[in-house]
């Protein structure tokens, strides 16, 4: 890893939801994100692994500024990536882009897959002509698997697995540095889920993408990180590279995760 060079930096980062009054416990907030700090080197696979509701999409996030940390700091490529604003902002933005978890919700059901994969280029290239923007849709989605005959279809016309392929390419088009894959498997059939982390994989080396694979299985992380972050709570337990974790881990919950698995690859 020192041969790298550093590209996101994350630093005492914590989010708090507030919690409406029921009838057995009163108003105040809850904590999502307690205090994480990591570092993420250039052309790293970092996976997240954690039970439902530990803060790991949250975190995911407030990484891409989907949600606005209380406090901390975020720093991507040295630039301070929270007080970015505006231009500066959309400039940034284009370096780091996330695949969300329901490859069916996550696409616009009423346009069609080349209105969607193109979509990022005309925000963020709109100088570009429409059949430019069709030509590089095509490329990228066959970079993921699908031919040209997909851009003028619409999503629900394709099966799971293949949506979540244009989920990747729509993230891919704009040749982001950093990829936040969210759970991109789990609403997946096993056979399909594989060939999904394959392609992942695959694109990682093509594109020479930096990637953040968030998961609750530890046989996911296991195929493709580099190091592992374990989250419980909102906080960081353990944190290492895959092996180390996976084969001694330190933390009793992070024993409890791999034994709840029948086996890891």
């Amino acid at each position: 890893m020192s041969s790298r060079t550093l590209l996101l930096e994350a630093r005492d980062l914590r989010k708090t939801f507030s919690v409406s009054a029921g009838p057995v416990r009163a108003s105040g907030r809850s904590i999502a994100v307690d205090q994480v700090s990591f570092c993420l080197e250039r052309g790293e696979t970092l996976g997240i692994v954690g039970e439902s509701g530990c803060g790991k999409t949250t975190l995911a996030r407030i990484l891409v500024r989907l949600v606005e940390p209380d406090s901390g700091e975020i720093r991507f490529d040295g630039e301070d990536w929270l007080g970015a604003k505006g231009r500066r902002l959309r400039a940034l933005r284009r370096h780091m882009q996330m695949v969300f978890q329901d490859p069916v919700t996550s696409l616009n059901a009423r346009l069609r897959v080349g209105a969607i994969v193109s979509e990022p280029l005309a925000v963020h290239e709109p100088e570009l002509p429409r059949s430019a923007r069709r030509k590089r849709a095509a490329e990228i989605l066959a970079a993921v698997g699908l031919g040209p005959e997909a851009l003028d279809r619409f999503p629900h016309e394709f099966s799971g697995g293949q949506r979540q392929r244009i989920g990747i390419a729509r993230a891919l088009v704009l040749r982001p540095e950093l990829v936040i894959a969210d759970e991109p498997v789990s609403a997946l059939d096993v056979s399909i889920g594989a060939q999904i982390l394959e392609l992942l994989g695959r694109l990682q080396s093509e594109f020479r993408l930096t990637l953040i694979l968030i998961s609750h299985s530890l046989p996911v992380v296991a195929q493709l990180a580099d190091r592992v972050m374990v989250m419980r709570a909102g906080k960081i337990v353990e944190m290492g590279k895959t092996n180390q974790v996976l084969k001694h881990p330190e933390q009793a919950y992070t024993k409890e995760l791999i034994a709840a698995v029948p086996e890891i690859p």
